[in-house]
């Protein structure tokens, strides 16, 4: 097994907050599910490599990169070993397309609601489980404080909190 090879997958969010997800084909993990992504190039940037990657593999425009977590990938299977750099980015154009076919059989959008399809892509199944988690948390705060508050814009002429009166 030669040293890891660096690689992007990337959550691009619609204006619907959905995300895209492929069916791979002719790679290693081929018959998962998986994100957009692939390899950081020598002297790329990574925020230029998933703007590279997402508009290479479906049509689509983002911007805001953003970090969110890693994973340390090994397929003995296929004798790979890799570290892949998790982002988030938001889509600002575009067509999705599938425009590598022989690398994945089709793009589809789902939400962190949706029954999400399997098998997925290494450690994908658990980064959406703690996606889904910080959902969660954040909508149950949002309800004890009546709408909000901590900076949800939601103040009355006195700067109190209109969802909780802080």
């Amino acid at each position: 097994m030669e040293r890891p090879a660096v690689g992007v997958a990337i959550f691009m969010w619609n204006e619907n907050q959905q995300f895209i997800l492929g069916k791979r084909k002719g790679a290693h993990a081929a018959g998962t599910w998986a994100l957009p992504g692939g390899h950081v190039e020598a002297g790329e940037s990574l925020e230029t490599c998933c703007i590279r990657e997402a508009k290479e593999e479906t049509g689509l425009d983002i911007d805001h990169v953003q970090p969110m977590t890693f994973t340390n990938d090994i397929f003995p299977e296929d004798d790979k070993h890799y570290v892949t750099l998790y982002f988030m980015a938001r889509v600002v154009g575009g067509e999705l397309k599938t425009r590598e076919e022989d690398k994945c059989e089709g793009w589809k959008l789902f939400t962190l609601d949706d029954e999400m399809p399997t098998p997925l892509f290494g450690e994908l199944g658990s980064i959406i489980g703690h996606l889904n988690k910080m959902k969660a948390m954040h909508e149950a705060a949002m309800a004890a404080h009546g709408g909000g508050c901590g900076g949800c814009g939601k103040k009355d002429d006195e700067g109190n909190c209109e969802g909780c009166g802080e």
